[in-house]
């Protein structure tokens, strides 16, 4: 550790000569100064890490002292001693934005702890992350060898996006390598899980909570007449984003439930989300509403008529409420619902689809800037919770709480950032998604895909008779063998949805209660 420059300012600084040479006997350099004016000379010559100033001083005060200390140095941190306990000078001293505050009579240690926790806290923080990790690490490992349901899947991954988050900002970018393995080793795992289990959920077998039992399991049961609850799709969000802006939430609202559940395949919009309005698997839309289904290959909006499927789950449900749909997709639709929201005090259900992440996550392939802001998965979760903190929809979650809505939070799909092509050749009608495929006489790299060869057996519908879908596993992407390199150069490091993987499939479903 390089040596630490402390100044201590007191107009009584001979009394604390032993606090001195017991912080200099732990390697620290201190500087002494028994006036304010003294101290901001002092100041100017030299840089200091850390200032200790006495608040009750003659001439200069300490907080006069603080505020043209901050003038020379806004990011030097100081930490006031008084003697007085008195509320106002305790809230002068922190809206000074000052480090620490700290009562006399002081002792060494509190000097020694309040030094370790403004100087040494990333360095003690990463060492004890680090050590706490590399103990789980040899857990998770041996749970990957093990883990064989869906709800033992769901905890794991939501164990290693727990030591993402804890990781992220450590010294030790080793660390997080090794989590990054673990997380790709761990993706390779689960893709042999759904490749095995996924068709059995439709069979009889023990099934998560999945996209078309989402709204008539954890929903519909919390419904009721003269209860308002406001339900919020963030299309995208995966559970590590969620974690991000959880806390700005936690001021109006208190959680009460957070569980994951499984999207569909395609973990795509289209899909999933259509299959959380209607209660349906896809096969079975495109049977019961024709005139609301419509597939990858033919012309129109796809999610359209979210709205009229949710009405056709409710009524089959037998739910008489006052209810409301809004689908957010710019920044001006979603400040026009902030500003009429009072309006829905008397529903019962009021959902919103907030698209957002979604466009957010395919512009980052369409803009440079975006593409620079999110590359990587802390960047993309930093950008997703400035958007959060700032949106229309924070101000709608802030009003609904001072209305008394119960909130639900959830999503439709996650996403990945995808680093692997694989190549596959199709007709001119095959979908375009980077990561699934639908159409006939599809030619693909078997080690790479999950395969549905009769789409029926996963309630998918068949286009044509040779119809087929197959799904990219982990981190990979499709690319068509024409123009290979711009294509693969253009579409690496890209978030996409619709295949296989923990973060596109494990989705959170929170409930939480208004904090009155």
């Amino acid at each position: 550790m390089s040596e630490i420059k402390v100044l201590w300012v007191d107009d009584e600084i001979d009394l604390l000569k032993p606090h001195i040479i017991f912080l200099e006997k732990k390697n620290y350099k201190v500087t002494t100064a028994q006036s304010g004016m003294e101290a901001l000379e002092e100041i100017k010559e030299q840089n200091f890490d850390i200032v200790f100033l006495d608040e009750n001083m003659p001439g200069l005060t300490g907080l006069e002292t603080l505020a043209e200390l901050k003038e020379i140095n806004a990011s030097l941190p100081v930490v006031m001693i008084t003697k007085s306990e008195e509320e106002y000078i305790m809230e002068e001293a922190i809206g000074s934005k000052i480090a620490d505050y700290l009562i006399k009579p002081v002792n060494p240690n509190q000097i020694l702890l309040s030094l370790k926790k403004n100087l040494d806290h990333s360095r003690l923080v990463s060492a004890k992350t680090t050590s706490s990790y590399q103990q789980e690490f040899r857990k998770i490992a041996m749970d990957l060898s093990m883990v064989n349901s869906f709800e033992e899947w769901a905890d794991l991954y939501q164990k290693l996006v727990y030591w993402e988050l804890e990781l992220e900002g450590i010294e030790d970018t080793g660390m997080f390598d090794i989590l990054e393995s673990q997380k790709n080793e761990a993706n390779t795992q689960f893709c042999k899980f759904i490749d095995k289990q996924y068709p059995e959920w439709f069979n009889g077998a023990d099934a998560p909570i999945m996209s078309h039992t989402l709204f008539k399991e954890r929903v519909a049961p919390k419904l009721k007449k003269g209860a308002p609850t406001l339900l919020v799709v963030v299309d995208n969000l995966r559970y590590d984003q969620w974690k991000a802006f959880e806390p700005y939430i936690a001021n109006s609202y208190k959680k009460d439930t957070e569980e994951m559940y499984y999207g569909i395949l395609p973990t795509a919009t289209q899909y999933a989300r259509n299959a959380i309005f209607s209660g349906l698997m896809p096969s079975d839309m495109e049977k019961k509403h024709p005139d609301l289904w419509l597939n990858d290959t033919e012309e129109g909006g796809k999610n359209m008529n979210e709205d009229k499927f949710l009405a056709a789950q409710l009524k089959r449900l037998k739910l008489d409420l006052n209810w409301s749909y809004h689908k957010i997709s710019s920044l001006k639709q979603g400040k026009r619902l902030a500003e009429n929201f009072k309006s829905h005090k008397n529903d019962d259900l009021t959902v919103i689809v907030y698209n957002f992440v979604d466009i957010l996550s395919h512009s980052k392939t369409e803009m440079e800037v975006i593409k620079e802001l999110a590359s990587t998965d802390k960047s993309y979760r930093s950008l997703t919770q400035s958007w959060f903190k700032n949106s229309p929809l924070m101000d709608i979650i802030q009003q609904a709480s001072s209305m008394g809505f119960k909130l639900m939070i959830t999503t439709d799909h996650g996403t990945i950032n995808v680093k692997n092509p694989s190549k596959v050749i199709g007709d001119k009608n095959t979908s375009l998604n980077l990561r699934y495929k639908t159409g006939k006489s599809l030619t693909y790299e078997d080690k790479d895909v999950l395969a549905a060869k009769d789409p029926a057996s996963i309630h998918l519908p068949k286009i044509n008779m040779s119809s087929s879908f197959i799904f990219a596993k982990g981190d990979l992407f499709f690319a068509y063998p024409n123009n290979y390199n711009h294509y693969v150069s253009y579409y690496r490091n890209t978030y996409q949805h619709g295949g296989v993987s923990l973060e596109e499939m494990i989705i959170p479903f929170v409930t939480l209660s208004p904090r009155q």
